[in-house]
């Protein structure tokens, strides 16, 4: 057993008596908005991506001190990748400590003996020893498993473990019995384990709590003020900037990472031509309805007559033949002049797997017969339960019609963003996966689908680089669009829909659709 004022330099007992600690923060209690954020998720599993040096873990160190310091609390395991991190994290922890005032013995050096095959090895550890009975402890290292354990795990700079997934499935094992696990890293490229784990939670495979934390989000959050506080600046708008540009410009080429939580080599095409071909079918038509040129010059009658013979023509067939007892969704990728609109409806089954019965592309068709044919096609979805509309630009006043017409509970009026792509593609991309979607099989539909690439970290269709249809038509990853918004709506469905047709005897004029809700 060391002394507490050997392992502790008097620097760092002085700010512990001072409550002077890192980052200026004169009143630990008083946290950043990230910092609570962190420490108020009582989650089983709490994961977090997050940029450097934004005292993460050093939270993490007054939260598990109160954890551990509580009659009701248990053991907390911290798990660094190296001797220093180890001590760097007891020693925040001596410092909330002393802070908090609690009763605690003095830190502890020892070893943890465990199992690597047939040998048995050891690692350094550091822990202190609380009045409740319950003990942090801080590993130099990686062991091979937490077996026999109870309590909460937190695992540092988990992207630059060495078997991760391994280490995660030991920690999961503490969760049986009531235990926590915290994950903590920035990341370590785009096929790390880690940013794999992330990729599941946004795809909602797995049901974990998650934090992205970057560098600006710290800065909003006054990270800045705390840094003036520590070295005695006063804060203004300008030095908070220089300093920012500073920071930048040492981590260079590596900031995206590093800073912005973006995972490096990023790029190249998102699915695989393999996985899209593997969860198309060529049964599935796609419907391709072209206006001739000037075609909304011409009178609404003509133009709606045109409309309507292409329904009854190559629609209504299909539409006939649709299951009368299952959910159906849509999603709707709108264009104008250049890009298609596409509108990619989707069958569930009983076993909740999606099947897109047709898919329909609109080429150079004016906004009422857009909105003609949607109205059609939504009308007789069996159990209507969710679209999802492309709001952007000129699709806001399809969204916003076909909001009014069939209700705000089920029509999603979508601003296609950076943020949008990045917690729904994952989810499109899982549905892929695990063959939970069937698609039309069809050259242009794959083409579009392998348009979605990894920029910066997000997926998405590019602003830029339009490819040709068969058809030597504009095509901006369209129908990659019209699913990725099909499988959102699926994700959130509203109530549902049916439709009855009411004649003129019911009501005395001329034939209208109504909606019942049920």
């Amino acid at each position: 057993m060391s002394d507490l004022n050997e392992l502790v330099p008097a620097a760092l007992r002085k700010q512990a008596e001072d409550g002077d600690y890192k980052f200026g923060i004169r009143t630990p209690g008083v946290l950043l908005g990230y910092q609570q954020r962190w420490v108020a998720d009582q989650s089983q599993v709490k994961v977090a991506d997050k940029s450097r040096r934004v005292g993460l873990t050093w939270c993490e160190a007054a939260d598990d001190v109160l954890l551990a310091a509580s009659t009701t609390g248990m053991d907390v395991w911290y798990i660094g990748y190296n001797k220093d991190m180890a001590i760097e994290f007891i020693l925040d922890c001596a410092q909330w400590t002393a802070h908090f005032g609690e009763v605690a013995s003095a830190i502890e050096e020892g070893a943890e003996i465990y199992k690597d095959g047939d040998e048995q090895k050891s690692v350094l550890t550091y822990s202190i020893k609380f009045a409740s009975g319950n003990r942090i402890t801080a590993l130099s290292s990686r062991p091979s498993n937490l077996r026999g354990k109870q309590g909460k795990v937190v695992i540092d700079e988990a992207a630059f473990h060495g078997e991760l997934g391994e280490l995660l499935k030991a920690a999961f094992a503490l969760l049986i019995w009531g235990g926590r696990v915290a994950v903590i890293s920035t990341h370590n490229g785009v096929d790390n384990p880690f940013n794999e784990l992330i990729l599941d939670i946004a795809a909602g495979k797995v049901p974990y709590s998650h934090h992205h934390i970057t560098f600006s989000d710290a800065l909003a959050d006054g990270l800045y003020e705390r840094v003036c506080l520590k070295t005695g600046k006063e804060w203004t708008a300008e030095g908070q900037q220089k300093w920012r540009d500073d920071i930048y410009a040492v981590y260079r080429a590596n900031a995206s990472e590093e800073l912005d939580v973006i995972p490096s080599k990023s790029g190249g095409a998102y699915l695989s031509s393999s996985l899209i071909q593997s969860r198309m079918d060529a049964s599935i038509p796609v419907l391709r309805f072209k206006c001739p040129e000037h075609f909304e010059q011409r009178g609404a009658e003509e133009r709606e007559s045109f409309t309507k013979d292409w329904i009854d023509e190559n629609l209504a067939p299909l539409m006939d033949a649709l299951p009368k007892h299952s959910r159906s969704f849509y999603g709707f990728d709108f264009g104008r002049t250049g890009d298609l609109s596409v509108l990619t409806p989707l069958i569930e089954g009983q076993r909740l797997h999606k099947r897109a019965p047709f898919m329909i592309e609109l080429r150079n068709a004016p906004f009422k017969q857009q909105e003609q044919l949607l109205f059609w096609v939504v009308r007789r979805l069996p159990r209507f339960s969710g679209g999802a509309m492309d709001a952007r630009g000129n699709g806001q006043y399809l969204a916003e019609v076909a909001m009014q017409e069939f209700g705000a509970s089920v029509i999603h009026q979508v601003m296609l963003s950076r943020p949008w792509y990045q917690e729904n593609m994952p989810r499109m991309k899982a549905a892929f996966e695990d063959n939970e979607i069937t698609i039309a099989k069809d050259a242009d539909v794959l083409a579009d689908m392998r348009a979605i690439v990894v920029d910066k970290g997000v997926p998405k269709i590019p602003d830029t680089g339009h490819t040709v249809g068969a058809d030597g038509g504009q095509r901006h990853g369209d129908a990659a669009v019209s699913v990725a918004l099909a499988v959102f709506a699926c994700n959130n469905p509203g109530g549902l829909i049916e439709f009855e047709s009411i004649t003129d005897e019911v009501i005395g004029s001329g034939n209208r659709d109504y909606m019942r809700m049920i």
